[in-house]
Protein backbone atom coordinates (compact mmCIF):
# COMPACT_ATOMS: atom_id res chain seq x y z
CA UNK A 1 0.00 0.00 0.00
CA UNK A 2 1.31 3.45 -0.87
CA UNK A 3 1.19 5.75 2.12
CA UNK A 4 3.68 8.47 1.29
CA UNK A 5 4.23 10.72 -1.67
CA UNK A 6 7.73 10.47 -3.22
CA UNK A 7 9.79 13.61 -3.62
CA UNK A 8 8.22 16.17 -5.94
CA UNK A 9 9.81 16.74 -9.38
CA UNK A 10 11.87 19.93 -9.80
CA UNK A 11 9.25 21.51 -12.07
CA UNK A 12 7.77 24.53 -10.30
CA UNK A 13 4.13 25.68 -10.52
CA UNK A 14 5.19 28.75 -12.51
CA UNK A 15 6.93 26.51 -15.07
CA UNK A 16 3.78 24.44 -15.42
CA UNK A 17 1.83 27.62 -16.07
CA UNK A 18 4.18 28.53 -18.94
CA UNK A 19 3.65 25.06 -20.46
CA UNK A 20 -0.04 25.83 -21.10
CA UNK A 21 -0.05 27.46 -24.51
CA UNK A 22 -2.84 29.90 -25.29
CA UNK A 23 -6.24 29.56 -23.73
CA UNK A 24 -6.35 33.04 -22.18
CA UNK A 25 -9.58 33.98 -23.93
CA UNK A 26 -11.03 30.61 -22.97
CA UNK A 27 -10.06 31.16 -19.34
CA UNK A 28 -11.50 34.68 -19.26
CA UNK A 29 -14.80 33.47 -20.74
CA UNK A 30 -14.92 30.66 -18.20
CA UNK A 31 -14.32 33.03 -15.29
CA UNK A 32 -17.32 35.07 -16.44
CA UNK A 33 -19.43 31.97 -16.88
CA UNK A 34 -18.50 30.61 -13.45
CA UNK A 35 -19.42 33.89 -11.77
CA UNK A 36 -22.74 34.24 -13.60
CA UNK A 37 -23.65 30.60 -12.88
CA UNK A 38 -22.76 30.97 -9.18
CA UNK A 39 -24.71 34.22 -8.73
CA UNK A 40 -27.73 32.79 -10.56
CA UNK A 41 -27.81 29.63 -8.46
CA UNK A 42 -27.23 31.61 -5.25
CA UNK A 43 -30.45 33.55 -5.81
CA UNK A 44 -32.34 30.43 -6.91
CA UNK A 45 -31.14 28.67 -3.74
CA UNK A 46 -32.09 31.65 -1.58
CA UNK A 47 -35.61 31.77 -3.04
CA UNK A 48 -36.13 28.06 -2.49
CA UNK A 49 -34.72 28.29 1.04
CA UNK A 50 -37.24 31.01 1.93
CA UNK A 51 -40.11 28.90 0.56
CA UNK A 52 -38.99 25.82 2.52
CA UNK A 53 -37.94 27.74 5.66
CA UNK A 54 -40.56 26.18 8.00
CA UNK A 55 -40.00 22.66 6.58
CA UNK A 56 -36.63 21.18 7.67
CA UNK A 57 -36.64 18.07 5.44
CA UNK A 58 -37.71 19.83 2.21
CA UNK A 59 -35.25 22.64 3.05
CA UNK A 60 -32.43 20.08 3.32
CA UNK A 61 -33.49 18.37 0.08
CA UNK A 62 -33.58 21.74 -1.68
CA UNK A 63 -30.06 22.57 -0.47
CA UNK A 64 -28.78 19.22 -1.75
CA UNK A 65 -30.50 19.72 -5.11
CA UNK A 66 -29.13 23.26 -5.49
CA UNK A 67 -25.56 22.36 -4.55
CA UNK A 68 -25.52 19.30 -6.82
CA UNK A 69 -26.72 21.17 -9.90
CA UNK A 70 -24.56 24.22 -9.15
CA UNK A 71 -21.48 21.98 -8.90
CA UNK A 72 -22.32 20.07 -12.08
CA UNK A 73 -22.59 23.36 -13.97
CA UNK A 74 -19.24 24.55 -12.58
CA UNK A 75 -17.59 21.28 -13.59
CA UNK A 76 -18.81 21.65 -17.17
CA UNK A 77 -17.86 25.32 -17.37
CA UNK A 78 -14.36 24.58 -16.01
CA UNK A 79 -13.75 21.90 -18.64
CA UNK A 80 -13.94 18.99 -16.17
CA UNK A 81 -15.05 15.72 -17.72
CA UNK A 82 -16.42 13.68 -14.83
CA UNK A 83 -16.13 9.91 -14.68
CA UNK A 84 -18.04 8.36 -11.77
CA UNK A 85 -17.32 4.69 -11.10
CA UNK A 86 -19.52 2.79 -8.68
CA UNK A 87 -22.56 4.04 -6.80
CA UNK A 88 -22.26 7.24 -4.71
CA UNK A 89 -23.68 6.81 -1.18
CA UNK A 90 -27.05 8.32 -0.39
CA UNK A 91 -27.38 10.74 2.51
CA UNK A 92 -26.95 10.38 5.40
CA UNK A 93 -23.43 8.96 5.15
CA UNK A 94 -19.81 9.43 6.19
CA UNK A 95 -17.46 9.37 3.20
CA UNK A 96 -13.65 9.23 3.30
CA UNK A 97 -11.44 9.90 0.27
CA UNK A 98 -7.95 10.99 -0.75
CA UNK A 99 -7.34 14.69 -1.42
CA UNK A 100 -5.59 16.18 -4.46
CA UNK A 101 -7.11 19.60 -5.16
CA UNK A 102 -9.90 22.05 -4.35
CA UNK A 103 -11.43 20.53 -7.50
CA UNK A 104 -12.15 17.39 -5.43
CA UNK A 105 -14.87 19.35 -3.67
CA UNK A 106 -16.62 20.33 -6.91
CA UNK A 107 -16.34 16.77 -8.20
CA UNK A 108 -17.86 15.29 -5.04
CA UNK A 109 -20.50 18.02 -4.66
CA UNK A 110 -21.69 17.09 -8.16
CA UNK A 111 -22.49 13.49 -7.20
CA UNK A 112 -23.11 13.26 -3.42
CA UNK A 113 -25.33 15.24 -1.04
CA UNK A 114 -23.61 16.51 2.06
CA UNK A 115 -21.19 18.83 3.77
CA UNK A 116 -17.39 18.86 3.89
CA UNK A 117 -14.93 19.02 6.74
CA UNK A 118 -12.31 21.66 5.93
CA UNK A 119 -9.54 23.54 7.69
CA UNK A 120 -10.79 26.73 9.28
CA UNK A 121 -8.28 28.96 7.45
CA UNK A 122 -10.30 28.43 4.24
CA UNK A 123 -13.21 30.33 5.77
CA UNK A 124 -11.35 33.61 5.18
CA UNK A 125 -10.86 32.98 1.46
CA UNK A 126 -12.57 35.61 -0.75
CA UNK A 127 -15.90 34.39 -2.19
CA UNK A 128 -15.10 30.68 -1.70
CA UNK A 129 -15.00 30.95 2.09
CA UNK A 130 -18.47 32.50 2.48
CA UNK A 131 -19.93 30.11 -0.12
CA UNK A 132 -18.46 27.12 1.71
CA UNK A 133 -19.87 28.41 4.99
CA UNK A 134 -23.34 28.81 3.46
CA UNK A 135 -23.07 25.23 2.19
CA UNK A 136 -22.73 24.03 5.78
CA UNK A 137 -19.01 23.25 5.84
CA UNK A 138 -17.74 21.92 9.17
CA UNK A 139 -14.62 23.94 10.00
CA UNK A 140 -11.78 22.35 11.94
CA UNK A 141 -8.67 23.85 13.53
CA UNK A 142 -6.25 21.03 12.72
CA UNK A 143 -3.49 22.63 14.78
CA UNK A 144 -5.69 22.49 17.90
CA UNK A 145 -6.02 18.84 18.94
CA UNK A 146 -8.99 19.33 21.26
CA UNK A 147 -11.00 20.95 18.46
CA UNK A 148 -11.67 17.42 17.18
CA UNK A 149 -14.19 16.95 20.01
CA UNK A 150 -16.32 19.85 18.72
CA UNK A 151 -16.05 18.58 15.14
CA UNK A 152 -17.15 15.07 16.17
CA UNK A 153 -20.29 16.60 17.71
CA UNK A 154 -20.99 18.45 14.46
CA UNK A 155 -20.56 15.23 12.47
CA UNK A 156 -23.14 13.62 14.74
CA UNK A 157 -25.54 16.54 14.19
CA UNK A 158 -25.08 16.49 10.41
CA UNK A 159 -25.76 12.76 10.16
CA UNK A 160 -28.78 13.10 12.47
CA UNK A 161 -30.41 15.77 10.26
CA UNK A 162 -29.92 13.62 7.13
CA UNK A 163 -26.74 15.13 5.68
CA UNK A 164 -23.77 13.33 4.26
CA UNK A 165 -20.32 14.22 5.64
CA UNK A 166 -17.17 14.13 3.48
CA UNK A 167 -13.80 13.82 5.22
CA UNK A 168 -10.28 14.10 3.79
CA UNK A 169 -8.26 12.34 6.53
CA UNK A 170 -4.91 13.09 4.84
CA UNK A 171 -5.48 16.63 6.15
CA UNK A 172 -4.00 18.33 3.08
CA UNK A 173 -3.68 17.94 -0.69
CA UNK A 174 -0.86 16.10 -2.44
CA UNK A 175 0.70 15.75 -5.89
CA UNK A 176 -1.08 12.44 -6.35
CA UNK A 177 2.10 10.37 -6.67
CA UNK A 178 0.81 8.36 -3.74
CA UNK A 179 -1.39 8.68 -0.69
CA UNK A 180 -0.33 10.69 2.34
CA UNK A 181 -0.68 9.08 5.78
CA UNK A 182 -4.24 9.45 7.05
CA UNK A 183 -5.12 10.74 10.51
CA UNK A 184 -7.65 8.81 12.64
CA UNK A 185 -8.97 11.53 15.00
CA UNK A 186 -12.13 12.41 13.07
CA UNK A 187 -13.04 8.74 12.59
CA UNK A 188 -13.60 8.39 16.32
CA UNK A 189 -17.33 9.11 16.02
CA UNK A 190 -17.86 6.37 13.41
CA UNK A 191 -15.97 3.79 15.49
CA UNK A 192 -17.79 4.74 18.69
CA UNK A 193 -21.24 4.70 17.06
CA UNK A 194 -20.40 1.67 14.89
CA UNK A 195 -21.41 3.69 11.85
CA UNK A 196 -20.40 2.27 8.44
CA UNK A 197 -17.95 4.51 6.54
CA UNK A 198 -18.03 4.81 2.75
CA UNK A 199 -14.88 5.51 0.78
CA UNK A 200 -13.75 6.69 -2.66
CA UNK A 201 -10.55 7.28 -4.63
CA UNK A 202 -10.01 10.39 -6.78
CA UNK A 203 -7.56 10.90 -9.63
CA UNK A 204 -7.09 13.26 -12.59
CA UNK A 205 -5.87 12.99 -16.18
CA UNK A 206 -4.92 15.55 -18.81
CA UNK A 207 -4.58 15.33 -22.59
CA UNK A 208 -1.28 14.23 -24.12
CA UNK A 209 -0.46 17.75 -25.32
CA UNK A 210 -1.10 19.30 -21.88
CA UNK A 211 1.17 19.39 -18.81
CA UNK A 212 0.90 16.31 -16.57
CA UNK A 213 -2.02 16.45 -14.12
CA UNK A 214 0.16 16.50 -11.00
CA UNK A 215 1.58 19.84 -12.14
CA UNK A 216 -1.56 21.42 -13.56
CA UNK A 217 -4.68 19.99 -11.85
CA UNK A 218 -3.49 18.84 -8.44
CA UNK A 219 -3.03 21.78 -6.06
CA UNK A 220 -0.24 21.12 -3.60
CA UNK A 221 2.92 22.49 -2.05
CA UNK A 222 3.21 26.25 -2.44
CA UNK A 223 1.19 26.64 -5.63
CA UNK A 224 -0.56 30.07 -5.59
CA UNK A 225 -4.32 29.53 -5.61
CA UNK A 226 -5.39 32.29 -8.04
CA UNK A 227 -2.78 31.48 -10.69
CA UNK A 228 -3.54 27.77 -10.37
CA UNK A 229 -7.25 28.38 -11.03
CA UNK A 230 -6.40 30.55 -14.03
CA UNK A 231 -4.10 27.86 -15.46
CA UNK A 232 -6.69 25.10 -15.02
CA UNK A 233 -9.26 27.22 -16.84
CA UNK A 234 -6.86 27.64 -19.76
CA UNK A 235 -6.91 23.88 -20.39
CA UNK A 236 -9.26 22.68 -23.12
CA UNK A 237 -10.46 19.96 -20.75
CA UNK A 238 -9.30 17.46 -18.15
CA UNK A 239 -10.66 14.23 -16.71
CA UNK A 240 -11.72 13.81 -13.08
CA UNK A 241 -12.31 10.23 -11.98
CA UNK A 242 -13.89 9.20 -8.69
CA UNK A 243 -14.32 5.54 -7.85
CA UNK A 244 -16.68 4.67 -4.99
CA UNK A 245 -16.26 1.54 -2.92
CA UNK A 246 -18.96 -1.11 -3.25
CA UNK A 247 -19.50 -1.62 0.49
CA UNK A 248 -18.91 0.66 3.51
CA UNK A 249 -16.32 -0.24 6.16
CA UNK A 250 -17.13 -1.04 9.78
CA UNK A 251 -14.59 -1.54 12.58
CA UNK A 252 -14.61 -1.49 16.42
CA UNK A 253 -11.82 1.10 16.83
CA UNK A 254 -10.76 4.16 14.90
CA UNK A 255 -7.31 2.63 14.33
CA UNK A 256 -8.75 -0.51 12.77
CA UNK A 257 -11.22 1.60 10.78
CA UNK A 258 -8.43 3.82 9.45
CA UNK A 259 -6.31 0.82 8.45
CA UNK A 260 -9.16 -0.79 6.50
CA UNK A 261 -10.04 2.49 4.79
CA UNK A 262 -6.43 3.17 3.78
CA UNK A 263 -6.15 -0.29 2.21
CA UNK A 264 -9.50 0.05 0.44
CA UNK A 265 -8.75 3.50 -1.00
CA UNK A 266 -5.17 2.57 -1.96
CA UNK A 267 -6.47 -0.49 -3.85
CA UNK A 268 -8.56 1.83 -6.06
CA UNK A 269 -6.25 4.83 -6.23
CA UNK A 270 -4.48 5.51 -9.53
CA UNK A 271 -1.34 7.64 -9.02
CA UNK A 272 -1.59 10.94 -10.85
CA UNK A 273 2.02 11.79 -11.66
CA UNK A 274 2.99 11.68 -15.33
CA UNK A 275 -0.13 9.71 -16.28
CA UNK A 276 -1.78 11.53 -19.17
CA UNK A 277 -4.85 10.40 -21.08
Amino acid sequence: MQTEVPAAPPTTPSTATVLVRGGRIRAAARVGGLLVWTVAWFWIWMLGSLVTLPLPRPRLSWRHFSERHWARGLCRLAGMRRQIIGRPPRAPFLLVTNHLSYLDILLLFSCVDGVFIAKRSMRSWPLLGPLAHLAGTIWVKREVRRDAVRVLDQIDEAIARGDGVVLFPEGTTSSGAGMLPMKPALLDWAAREQYPVHYAAITYRTARDAPPPDQIVCWWGKMPFASHVWTVLRLTSFDAIVQFGSEPVLAPTRGALLEQLQHAIAARFEPVRWRNA
